[in-house]
């Protein structure tokens, strides 16, 4: 069994509108890297150039918040990752 990353609305474009993917990996980092080989213009979309998480995207493991170092943060099989963005105002 692996992780289920939910790929919210503005991902899926670059998913072939893939609203979920199964992942198999120890770490979120793993997962993503796993996720990139597969759709490799999702990158520019979560990361910058040195790999690290842009400050407005936000990760969840079974609804908890991730931060601070979500990149390394355990998956198990049968999780369930959302990546979001963060939206700010004023």
């Amino acid at each position: 069994m692996s992780a289920k990353f939910i790929m919210p609305v503005f991902l899926q474009p670059v998913t072939n509108d893939r609203e979920s993917i199964e992942v198999e990996g120890r770490t979120v980092q793993e997962c993503l890297e796993i996720i990139i080989r597969e759709y490799p213009a999702i990158r520019k979309l979560l990361m910058d150039k040195n790999g690290k998480l842009h400050n407005y995207v936000g990760v969840y493991i079974n609804g908890k918040d991730a931060y601070p170092n979500e990149m390394e943060k355990e998956v198990k099989p049968g999780d369930e990752v959302h990546i979001l963005y963060t939206l700010a105002g004023g």
